[in-house]
């Protein structure tokens, strides 16, 4: 692997970043007008030519980036392509919301983090239906932009909000909804329930648009990687429901298993009840 001190520095690659998911959300795009084929995985999820094909291009923009330095991606890991990681490694989903995707939603993201240490530095979140993005450099913010016809406008710093005096507004997945998530959900009178896809909802919270963002389900790594830099540049934080950061890298898990990340709560400027 390339080693850290050799990379450019981190708002570089988050520009490249930028660069890459942009590229990619063109790729699926095109995909969707021309007719959209849909296989099943292995776990029964649904994996199209659009996964495959941002994958491929995100992969070979990120040789380029940092030559070197591995990529664990969601479609190569399901192909058992599991390179062995160091300090510095990229996570990438492709397309996360794949069934939003199909069905002509437009809650799906291109998610691209780069992790050094086991925590999340560099994040790049870009929605190709609505043309939102959102940015996270660790020590530097957070930013979100708008794409139109291939260039970034509308650039401005995000910031988490203070802890509310009164309801808590708690942002939750439109299909990935379990009974512990309701549950937590539940220990907060009052507040208002903003639904979203994909990892739009790290962004929301990261915006200072909703307090808390709870996931009581199965996620892998490159789910979170990139919606966790971004909150995390913005002031906010992940945690495991023991109150730690959530880690990155690989656990002692075989396969792809050993990037499942365990439950976690994510959150702006204030403290989840974790009890």
């Amino acid at each position: 692997m390339t080693p850290a001190a050799v990379l450019p520095p981190d708002t570089d690659i988050a520009e490249a970043l930028v660069t890459a998911a942009i590229a990619a959300g063109a790729l699926i795009m095109d995909v969707r007008r021309g007719g959209v084929a849909v296989e099943k995985k292995q776990d029964r999820s649904p994996v199209t030519e659009a996964d495959r094909g941002a994958e491929a291009l995100i992969t070979a923009r990120l040789a380029e980036i940092a030559p070197g330095v591995p990529v664990i991606a969601e479609e190569a890991v399901e192909a058992g392509n599991i390179p062995r990681v160091g300090r510095v490694f990229f996570l990438v989903d492709p397309l996360d919301g794949t069934r939003e995707f199909v069905r002509g939603g437009e809650d799906f993201t291109v998610n691209i983090g780069m992790v050094r240490d086991g925590a999340p530095a560099v994040g790049v979140i870009f929605a190709p239906a609505t043309g939102a993005l959102y940015v996270g450099v660790a020590g530097e913010g957070a930013w979100s932009g708008h794409v139109a016809d291939g260039a970034v406008t509308e650039r401005r710093a995000i910031r988490t909000r203070p802890p509310p005096a009164g309801p808590v507004d708690i942002v939750a997945s439109r299909s990935h909804r379990t009974p512990a998530t309701d549950e937590f959900i539940a220990r907060y009178d009052g507040g208002r329930l903003v639904s979203a896809g994909s990892s739009i909802k790290f962004c929301v919270v990261a915006a200072g648009e909703a307090d808390l963002y709870p996931r009581m389900g199965t996620t892998m790594q490159w789910d979170t990687a990139a919606g966790d830099a971004i909150l995390r540049a913005a002031g906010g934080r992940v945690v495991g429901l023991d109150g730690k950061p959530l880690p990155y890298g690989p656990t002692d898990a075989e396969g792809g298993a050993a990037y499942r990340n365990p439950w976690f709560i994510a959150t702006g400027g204030m403290e989840p009840a974790l009890g």
